[in-house]
């Protein structure tokens, strides 16, 4: 008999089934009490050890240039708080066809939050894209959506909010730290990161999966999947994937047509088209209270889709013509990347 092999053929990628398995593995085994402490913590510490190792790969210039790019950081800011809410508000035409009012704020707060920074940089890593802008972008998204997400949310929901120091602290501890502790220690530990690249790339993949393990193991244990009907539930997923692939599609033309290279276009696709859990779940306990477990559902539905469907888009566009030969990018402002060199082979 021959040896099962997995078909080389088969559309499926195979980090898609790591991902597919951890939702599967939360949903049996949530983790409750300590261990979810320690799920917790342990997603924390992934995350600060994937932003330390990029702050000791990156040079002070490439971080200084990734700065300068402001054309580009304003692009993701109008993605995230311009773009993405408008969408939420013509949303409201699906009510009661499709949402009921509770899903449908939900999911119009989901368009407030601000963007997603690690799996951002870890998908525009993969692709071969800008990542000192990705990192840039992702993190003046984040510090930004401290003030204007609960600003926009009182204007549209309704609901109250301000500045959150909490929100900010954890910010700064957790991303800002462990980046430039890496980029003060570079000098001593850079050339030993660049000589274990695979290191990078375990970590870019590992931190994406304790995520998703961590934010589904909170929506079983709080039981928020049984408070809404199938029938419901599919119709959220399914504004949610128009939602997504709009906001993709958007992201990656749009920057096209403002004549942005390729390895701008990548971080902006990736830094545009996402919404960050991490940064939602604690603005909702505030503006929501008691309500916040079902206010967060299509975030959180919305958060493993996006893992997912960029997780393809990453594998594929590190697959192109142009990211495979070593050619430059069309004319863009941007300055070569080292993703090329952090890609796992």
């Amino acid at each position: 008999m021959k040896r099962l092999r997995w078909p080389s053929r088969l559309p499926i990628d195979p980090y898609i089934v790591l991902l597919v398995g951890t939702v599967g593995l939360a949903a049996l085994l949530p983790a409750r009490g300590g261990a979810a402490h320690a799920v917790s913590g342990a997603s924390t510490a992934a995350i600060a050890l994937l932003f330390f190792l990029y702050g000791a790969r990156l040079s002070t210039r490439e971080a200084l240039d990734g700065l300068k790019h402001w054309r580009l950081h304003v692009t993701v800011l109008a993605c995230t708080f311009v773009v993405f809410p408008l969408l939420g508000l013509a949303a409201r035409g699906l009510v009661p066809v499709l949402l009921t009012q509770p899903l449908y704020q939900g999911l119009l707060f989901l368009t407030l939050v601000p963007s997603t920074i690690q799996s951002s940089i870890a998908f525009t890593s993969i692709a071969r894209g800008n990542v000192p802008a990705a990192i840039c972008a992702g993190s003046f998204s984040s510090l930004v959506g401290i003030v204007l997400t609960p600003l926009l949310a009182a204007a549209f929901l309704g609901g109250a909010g301000g500045f959150s120091a909490h929100s900010l602290v954890t910010i700064v501890l957790q991303l800002l730290v462990p980046f430039v502790a890496g980029q003060v220690l570079r000098p001593w530990i850079g050339r030993f990161v660049a000589r274990h690249k695979k290191v990078l790339g375990l970590v870019d993949r590992g931190s994406i999966l304790l995520v998703v393990y961590t934010a589904f193991s909170e929506g079983m244990v709080r039981g928020i999947w049984y408070q809404v009907s199938p029938a419901r539930l599919g119709g959220l997923l399914a504004v949610e994937a128009v939602l997504l692939a709009v906001m993709l599609t958007l992201s990656w033309y749009g920057a096209k047509a403002l004549r942005f290279g390729r390895e701008d276009r990548i971080a902006i696709q990736f830094a545009g088209s996402k919404k960050s859990l991490a940064s939602g779940l604690p603005m909702a306990s505030v503006l929501f209270g008691a309500h916040a477990s079902l206010a967060v559902l299509p975030l959180m539905l919305f958060h493993q889709m996006q893992l997912m469907v960029c997780a393809v888009i990453a594998k594929r566009r590190a697959h192109d013509p142009e990211a495979r030969e070593g050619l430059p990018a069309p004319a863009s402002a941007s300055r070569p990347t080292v993703a090329a060199a952090s890609h796992p082979r």
